[in-house]
């Protein structure tokens, strides 16, 4: 699937992504402020990576990457990648059986583990947190 931003010429802003993603921009919104409250500043970096995927919003601190935003109507998707020492805080971790399945069957890459969690609801921002703390510790 495909984000609603594929005019690579267009690149997208805050208000281009408040406008798509409607009431689940407040769930980013609380993403990022725990994750500026909690790690200090963060970057926003939009990627286009071609037509069959459009524009993808990369979030890093410091010069880590942390995860891949990738907006749709009405929600969002984020995208984590995980070495060896995150994947296994995840699989002795609390998170849903769900994640942890997820993340014990992904393809293993050089630079890890992949995992997608869409968000719509606010139980989905405390998974984001979750995983983006054991990146960020790990």
């Amino acid at each position: 699937m495909s984000s609603v931003f594929i005019d690579k010429s267009v690149k997208p802003d805050n208000q281009m992504l408040a406008h798509t993603l409607g009431t689940s921009y407040k769930l980013w919104d609380k993403i990022k402020t725990a994750l500026t409250t909690n790690y200090g500043d963060l970057n926003e970096d939009w990627k286009f990576y071609g037509q069959k995927i459009g524009w993808t919003l990369k979030l890093l601190h410091k010069k880590r990457n942390l995860f891949f935003l990738s907006p749709y109507e009405n929600y969002f998707q984020i995208g984590f990648v995980f070495g060896d020492k995150a994947v296994s805080v995840i699989e002795k971790s609390d998170l849903p059986v769900r994640i942890i399945d997820e993340i014990r069957s992904a393809k293993k890459y050089a630079e890890g583990r992949g995992l997608r969690l869409a968000v719509k609801k606010s139980y989905d921002v405390k998974l984001v947190l979750k995983l983006t703390e054991i990146k960020i510790n790990n």
